[in-house]
């Protein structure tokens, strides 16, 4: 084949870095756009943060903002709040000393805060510090703990610490007696019953029914350290130790014929076995808080819906007046360059900032347009919405709009949601209409809770049910959203009290 040129047409679509830019700050969440601009707060000098409202500040820092294209969303315009601040800011200036000697010490011009630990003040709380860092107790501490206040010879305490480390979260041992004993040596001379000794010992420690090989003898633990041996408690014994399997399928039925009791005594004895605990352990293991930091409030005021930015989410910024001066137009020198290649970048930044906040607020403001519903009334009232019909709304792709709603949370008078929680799938109705799969879903959690706990509703009952409010789904559908949300079917529904 001979080599040719050969001339075509055709378009490609570049993204230039500053779109890169603005694309990755659109789809970062709170967290970690606050790093971002950290990141970029220390990596450029023309960047700063304004700290003070944009009334205050001097012109040319304004002259800065509008050459980049910043609107400030967060400006303060009473002036009573910018007169009070300047007062403060005098008077902490008055307070410090212009000229402070060589030799002075930092406690000699400042009043030291309280120290945590022993020099803490009279009128001054302790330091929580360690409270608030150190971990969790976890289920083994608290065990190895009552282990050693224990009495016990060093080989009891040995096997003690072999059971100890056996039993996981909730409170179960995870491997038998046999293979705990085959993990001495001969030298240490262990046998079964000093291990089955030291089992039955920690079995009475706190949480009461930590150790237990299975669930009966979990719940039997438990009974056992109830105060009185009632009828009702020796009649819950029997039930977990000979017919626990027919309590867990709740054939409740079988389980009179079989154990000679009455309805009124058989309610007794599961009020009791309902009021044991199945996980002991899991009582121990807390969980670290996760805080959420909305992006989006949300309230009403004067009959309308009001959608607002968060100003804590993302800090003012601008563009150093000093460092922007010292710019010439015809030099090219490195330092110059240096200086107008940041200054380049520090624009786009703020603007890809602004173009993130605008798109932003649009979408969340359609979004709180199109759900008023369930603002108002709550998820039975939610719409069915999907991605494109807010893509259409705001003039702009549904990848957009995906970047936009992903990890990022709107405060509402009904709680904190994600954005993507306001978006659902339909369900057509008798009426013509749709109806929203989260509405559904309440709709269902509903009619569970008002349900018979002595005739729980199948799910075929449950479509039926919405059938006639003119909601057609299919009862498979209904078996899908119920496990959804956890509910267990009918028959492990069914309560006798």
């Amino acid at each position: 084949m001979k080599p040719s040129l050969e001339l075509k047409i055709g378009q490609q679509l570049t993204m230039t870095p500053q779109l890169q830019q603005a694309i990755r700050l659109l789809q970062l969440s709170t967290l970690d756009l606050q790093q971002e601009i950290q990141q970029a707060l220390e990596s450029n000098p023309m960047l700063e943060q304004d700290e003070q409202n944009s009334t205050d500040s001097e012109p040319g820092s304004q002259e800065a903002l509008s050459e980049a294209g910043l609107t400030d969303l967060n400006s303060v315009s009473s002036q009573e709040k910018r007169d009070e601040t300047q007062e403060t800011q005098d008077d902490w200036n008055n307070e410090i000393p212009t000229d402070l000697p060589v030799d002075s010490v930092w406690d000699d011009v400042y009043q030291s805060s309280p120290s945590s630990g022993n020099g803490t003040s009279s009128d001054s709380q302790p330091d929580d510090f360690t409270a608030r860092t150190s971990a969790s107790e976890t289920l083994q501490d608290h065990l190895e703990w009552q282990l050693t206040l224990t009495p016990m010879s060093a080989t009891d305490r040995m096997i003690g610490m072999s059971i100890i480390e056996a039993i996981d979260d909730n409170g179960y041992l995870t491997v038998s007696l046999e293979e705990i004993l085959s993990g001495f040596t001969q030298e240490d001379d262990v046998e079964m019953d000093e291990v089955e000794m030291m089992l039955h010992r920690i079995q009475y420690f706190d949480p009461v029914g930590v150790g237990a090989r299975d669930l009966r003898e979990c719940l039997i633990l438990q009974l056992h350290q109830l105060p009185e041996a009632t009828e009702d408690v020796i009649a819950a014994h029997r039930i977990l130790d000979r017919y626990i399997d027919l309590l867990g399928t709740r054939d409740y039925a079988t389980l009179m014929r079989r154990t000679r009791m009455k309805e009124d005594q058989l309610r007794n004895a599961l009020a009791i076995i309902q009021s044991l605990n199945p996980h002991p352990g899991a009582s121990l293991q807390t969980s670290e808080a996760e805080y959420v930091v909305p992006d989006v409030m949300v309230r009403k005021a004067k009959g309308r819906w009001i959608v607002e930015l968060n100003p804590d989410t993302s800090p003012r910024l601008r563009i150093n007046d000093n460092y922007a001066s010292l710019i010439r137009r015809a030099d090219s020198s490195a330092d110059n360059t240096y200086l107008k290649s940041h200054l380049q970048e520090a624009r786009w930044f703020i603007k890809s900032l602004q173009s993130r906040n605008e798109t932003l607020l649009k979408v969340a403001t359609r979004i709180v347009e199109h759900q008023q519903g369930f603002l108002e009334y709550g998820e039975e009232a939610m719409k069915p919405l999907v991605l494109h019909d807010i893509a259409e709304a705001v003039e702009m792709h549904e990848s957009t709009i995906s970047r936009v709603t992903t990890q990022k949370f709107m405060h509402t008078p009904r709680g904190i949601f994600e954005l993507k929680y306001f978006f659902s799938s339909h369900v057509s109705t008798s009426s013509g209409g749709e109806c929203s799969s989260t509405a559904i879903r309440a709709l269902i959690k509903k009619l569970v809770a008002q349900e018979n706990p002595k005739k729980p509703l199948s799910d075929s009952k449950i479509a039926a049910l919405l059938g006639e409010q003119g909601i057609q789904v299919a009862r498979r559908t209904i078996a899908k959203y119920r496990e959804a949300m956890a509910i267990p079917p009918s028959n492990e529904r069914k309560r006798l009290i």
